[in-house]
């Protein structure tokens, strides 16, 4: 878990979060924080970097995975874009991973049989499971974390885990977008400066577990929002379907929008019956036909029948905890 060091904003950022103004003219932002009646906190703005970056590609280029911290107008401080467990979690196997140089054409390249086994049941049923995320995920069984990605941002990667578990047992995921511009949701894409990223996620088991619309999704960080009076909240759904996914050359102050993890969420015993049901995405979607971390796999995903989750906004939702109960 990453450790808040500083829990300060300077003066003039926090009077900017109060009040909601804009110190340029040329920022898309087009309301204040006072228009927001939600259950989030809000930030506005580029979050300091406490971590400069997490990874290093030995063999390519991959883009920045940094840490940032940002205060909301109350003065807590969150985590961006997410509390995570890379540097210390157990890296999953990679299926497919550039900087490494494991790049196997196909599944029959790959030694199944070096993955090491994480025993949550000594008694338990032997399950081998195979994900691809984009960006980043922490996979745990009933609460205890198996394995978390070996690459935080890009290039994309896939992994393969085992682990050991009777049933019936509780998957619990956390999936992250990283971003470039912390604190802000975005990256330098499609010729923008602040170009919101997407996500998705896609996972299947040999024991016939999918990834499917029958999983939980819940969103925990959303952003860059521009006009906050676009969020909605029905039924437990934390909703931006109204909010633009355009890029702009000026989204420095950006809203995002937070809410408060669970410390037990991805316990078995978690109740997370108010969470809504995931939403599904095509492959055309998340564009992975030039990804080969997928495609070389394919059969393992959409293939076996998985298909790609996500809440309900793939491009915005940056932080999402996934459950599934297998029975």
């Amino acid at each position: 878990m990453y450790i808040l060091k500083n829990q300060a904003l300077t003066l003039s950022a926090v009077i900017l979060l109060t009040t909601g103004c804009s110190p340029s003219s040329e920022v898309p932002s087009s309301s204040k924080i006072n228009d927001y009646n939600g259950s989030a906190s809000i930030t506005q703005g580029i979050a300091k970097t406490v971590e400069s970056n997490l990874f290093k590609c030995e063999n390519g280029r991959s883009r920045v995975a940094s840490i940032g911290e940002i205060a909301d107008s109350e003065g807590k401080v969150w985590i961006v874009p997410a509390e995570n467990n890379f540097a210390i979690g157990p890296k999953a196997v990679d299926l497919y991973e550039e900087c490494s140089n494991i790049t196997p054409k196909n599944i029959a390249d790959v030694d199944e049989t070096s993955v090491p086994v994480v025993v949550v049941d000594p008694d338990g049923e032997e399950i081998t499971g195979y994900i691809f995320a984009d960006n980043y995920f922490e996979l745990y069984i009933n609460g205890n974390l198996i394995a978390v990605d070996a690459v935080p941002f890009t290039p994309f990667n896939s992994n393969i885990v085992k682990f050991k578990v009777k049933k019936p047992y509780t998957i619990a995921v956390k999936v992250i977008d990283w971003e470039e511009n912390s604190g802000l949701g975005t990256e330098d894409n499609r010729g923008k400066v602040y170009h919101p990223g997407d996500g998705g996620f896609i996972a299947s088991f040999s024991d016939g577990t999918v990834t499917s619309s029958e999983w939980q999704a819940q969103t925990f960080y959303t952003a860059p929002i521009y006009d906050l009076t676009c969020l909605n909240e029905i039924e437990g759904k934390r909703l931006s379907e109204a909010c633009t996914t355009e890029g702009t050359d000026h989204g420095q102050n950006a809203y995002a929008a937070h809410w408060e993890v669970p410390n037990n969420w991805m316990e078995q015993g978690f109740d997370s019956t108010h969470w809504p049901q995931a939403t599904l995405y095509s492959e055309d979607d998340i564009g992975v036909n030039n990804k080969k971390a997928y495609m070389n796999f394919i059969e393992k995903f959409s293939g076996a029948g998985a298909k790609f989750i996500w809440s309900t906004n793939v491009v915005l939702d940056n932080e999402v905890l996934l459950k599934y109960e297998v029975r």
